[in-house]
């Protein structure tokens, strides 16, 4: 595909700015109603747009500073699940609200004891008529108190493969036996929480797909995840940018210091090489494929990106990062003293927690292993991608491929 951006008078860009002329101010229902909060999805959610028109009208809105409804979870993860493994009556009933943002999603899939071995999960969903009863523990789920539905995975079958025994679920976070505590991080903020499932009674029809096939679409919902959480922000796609901290940069004179200079060159590069890669993924999401191998490496770079940008940042302001409050600013002199940023970001994705310069500071070490640890996503490069074993001792005299074959035997 192209991946320049069409020029100014492209048609269809002269589409959506006719459009946002006038709608100025959209509602929620208003644009999920033109079909851009998901314009790749099929009608009557979406526009089936492919790739350069789904560009076209992020950019165009951006430009408005029209923002689309805050729901990644449900918008980024939950949705593209239920739109293919769901209902027609789970489409119909809990779509449109998960559009508008007008009902908030969390994820429950991680747990205490399992760590990065997702599939390890030990949350029972017992069969009881046109009930499941669940008992167990999830940890780690964003904006689990501000939620109202949940995607949930659990062992519905413990007799079989850990990886066949899963199913995958919408979960009503107002079901009783539903509890929860909070988890408060570093950076002061209340966004995790652990949950706590006592008998919990869940009506079968909220299972998604068919029992036991919930391990195939975790991973559908995890690829989606990957993607999502590896767009241009630094945190996991919100926040500040590589580019927004190059342009500070670029108005305050630039940098003198030649190896200031490179590792801002390399910034870019890495910001361009990511920009590049979600277009490919985004073509082959549009083509109707899902996010495979290279949604792993999206996010190991992104992650790894995100750290990059804001340790530059930090080594730009100087030992002031210590300070509440401080980070790269409009007006930063040539020497790049310190400063209080500006309101450059969205308080929508951290609203606990501003100036977000300084939440990055704290909070980029997390990057790496939130939404699949790198470690993981290594792992699924290797098997996946480049076709490694998984056992690391590979006898001598066998090919790579022989290994592999051996050990998935």
């Amino acid at each position: 595909m192209d991946f320049d951006f069409p020029p100014d008078d492209d048609p269809r860009r002269l589409a959506v700015r006719s459009w946002i002329e006038n709608n100025p101010n959209p509602s929620a229902q208003d644009l999920v109603d033109a079909g851009y909060v998901v314009p790749h999805w099929p009608r009557p959610y979406g526009l089936e747009a492919e790739p350069m028109l789904q560009i076209i009208i992020s950019d165009e809105l951006r430009k408005a500073k029209i923002g689309l409804p805050p729901n990644p979870i449900g918008i980024g993860w939950a949705g593209p699940t239920i739109l293919e493994a769901g209902t027609e009556e789970q489409k119909q009933k809990y779509l449109p609200g998960l559009l508008t943002a007008e009902d908030i999603w969390c994820q429950l899939f991680s747990e205490p004891d399992s760590g990065s071995d997702l599939a390890n999960l030990s949350t029972r969903a017992v069969r009881d008529g046109d009930e499941y009863i669940v008992n167990g523990s999830k940890i780690w789920s964003s904006g689990a108190h501000h939620s109202r539905y949940g995607i949930l995975i659990a062992r519905t079958d413990p007799h079989v493969p850990k990886h066949k025994g899963i199913s995958y679920f919408i979960c009503p976070m107002d079901l009783p036996g539903i509890t929860m505590t909070p988890i408060i991080d570093m950076t002061t903020a209340h966004s995790f929480n652990q949950v706590f499932f006592d008998n919990v009674r869940l009506p079968a029809d909220l299972r998604v797909g068919e029992e036991g096939d919930g391990w195939r679409l975790a991973k559908v919902t995890l690829a989606n995840e990957r993607v999502s959480l590896s767009s241009a922000g630094s945190l996991w796609g919100a926040g500040p940018s590589a580019k927004l901290l190059l342009d500070l940069v670029r108005e305050n004179g630039g940098s003198q210091d030649p190896v200031m200079r490179q590792k801002l060159a390399g910034l870019y590069c890495e910001a361009e090489v990511l920009r590049l890669n979600r277009l490919r993924t985004l073509t082959a999401r549009l083509a109707g494929k899902h996010p495979g191998p290279e949604a792993s490496i999206q996010k190991l770079m992104a992650d790894e990106h995100g750290q990059n940008t804001l340790e530059l940042a930090q080594e730009i302001v100087g030992p002031a990062t210590m300070i509440e409050g401080a980070g790269p600013t409009g007006t930063v002199p040539r020497k790049m003293r310190t400063g209080v940023t500006q309101n450059h970001f969205s308080r929508r994705h951290f609203s606990e927690v501003d100036p977000i310069w300084y939440y990055g500071f704290i909070f980029s070490p997390a990057l790496t292993i939130g939404g699949g640890t790198w470690a993981v996503q290594r792992n699924i490069v290797a098997e996946h991608v480049l076709g490694l074993p998984r056992d690391v001792n590979v006898e001598k005299g066998k090919t790579w491929s022989e290994a592999r074959t051996q050990t998935q035997d």
